[in-house]
């Protein structure tokens, strides 16, 4: 798969040095993109390459998913041969990014300071469990950690009387996304004035500032116009709601729309109720409101209230387990789930992504790396002869052994 010099960000070059999630989420974003994204991997490479089903040693399904569009490059950083290349890699790069904690990456001789006096204009960008100027700063961080220390925990014991865990990497994929949008803001930053960025992004805080977007509530007052949590986020009857033969989720908002919905639901003398005639008065009546609501859906199947809530614009969808989204007919008019041969693997199957650009969406232009699958050409590329490349290659495999 060639590169597609028409995506937005061709011709940007990222060294990835991240693993797991976070940051490969983040660095495969710019991928997508276009940029030419060259994931630096330690010998025996990425942890992920080995979470979930896999045919070959190292190419899981959560490896998959989160590596696609990029080059893969092995290289043992405890040795001289093979931070003399990073070197060499850093001179011809655009972004700079990993997920080391500051003390180890310091002890690598790749801190902000050194690469950024290397290369004045570069954009490096250090993903951190927390900002390195506060206590927490060189403390180890994973999705499941911050979940509880970020309040996202709690958001369950506010609804259900004990916390709980979001079931899904959370905070790996939102901080991902997070990660990605500051570094392309400091590529801009960088296009406009010529020099280089230090973005340094933290999981916790980004977290805490994500997770108090709606629930910092009262406490954004001084003094407290009431306390912290959305109610309406954290209803315990803010659920699926049975129907006759399912389940679907449905959220009428406005004045309009609930209007539309109790007519639909055949009680119109509730549009006039004092407890859900305005917006304040559903905010102070929420829980009432929910149930109400949803014990109306009971007795009609679930096709029937698609069909009534589309010819009223109420927003409305069934609620679908994993495979049911591959039989989604929207998703499948869009040819949301691409399947295609990858080199390695055989058949297998890559969602879309949210975008498209002038109408086209973004291609898989790169499979997803075997480890270490780039090295020569991408050393090469940086002006390292072949002898010096043998001798970064082969160490880095005895110790993968």
């Amino acid at each position: 798969m060639a590169e597609v010099p028409e995506l937005p960000l061709s011709g940007l070059r990222v060294l990835d040095l991240t693993t797991t999630l976070a940051g490969p989420y983040a660095s495969q974003i710019l991928g997508d993109f276009g940029a030419d994204v060259i994931k630096i991997e330690a010998p025996g490479g990425d942890g992920i390459r080995d979470a979930g089903p896999a045919r070959n040693p190292g190419m899981s399904a959560v490896f998959l998913g989160l590596n696609r569009n990029k080059r893969s490059v092995e290289l043992d950083l405890k040795s001289k041969p093979a931070r003399q290349a990073l070197w060499r890699l850093v001179d011809g790069a655009d972004v700079f990014l990993h997920a080391i904690r500051p003390q180890k990456i310091a002890a690598l001789s790749f801190s902000p300071d050194a690469v950024m006096a290397r290369k004045p204009d570069i954009v490096y960008g250090a993903l951190h469990g927390y900002r390195e100027d506060g206590p927490y700063g060189g403390r180890p961080a994973y999705d499941d950690v911050v979940q509880g220390e970020a309040g996202i925990t709690a958001t369950f014991a506010a609804r259900d009387g004990a916390p709980a865990m979001v079931p899904s990497s959370f905070v790996d994929k939102s901080t991902g996304l997070i990660t990605a949008n500051g570094l392309l803001a400091a590529v801009v930053r960088r296009l406009r004035t010529g020099r280089g960025v230090y973005l340094e992004v933290g999981m916790l805080e980004a977290m805490v500032a994500y997770n108090l977007v709606e629930h910092l509530y009262g406490r954004t007052f001084v003094p407290a116009e009431g306390s912290a949590g959305y109610e309406r986020a954290v209803s315990p009857y803010r659920r699926p709601h049975a129907t006759k033969d399912g389940h679907l989720c449905m959220l009428p908002y406005t004045d309009k729309q609930w209007r539309s919905f109790w007519a639909v639901a055949g009680k119109p003398e509730l549009a006039d109720d004092p407890r859900y005639a305005t917006m304040k008065a559903r905010s102070r009546n929420i829980d009432d409101l929910y149930r109400t609501a949803g014990e109306m859906l009971a007795g009609r199947t679930t096709a029937d209230w698609l069909a009534a809530f589309g010819a009223a614009d109420i927003p409305a969808g069934r609620v679908n387990d994993f495979d049911d989204l591959f039989v989604d007919p929207h998703l499948r008019a869009i040819d949301f789930f691409r399947t295609y041969d990858h080199p390695s693997e055989g058949p297998i199957v890559t969602p879309d992504t949210p975008y498209r650009v002038d109408g086209k969406s973004l291609p898989v232009h790169r499979p997803h790396p075997k480890l270490g699958e780039h090295t020569r050409e991408v050393l090469s590329e940086a002006g390292l002869s072949d002898a010096e490349i043998d001798a970064i290659i082969q160490p880095a495999r005895e110790v993968s052994n």
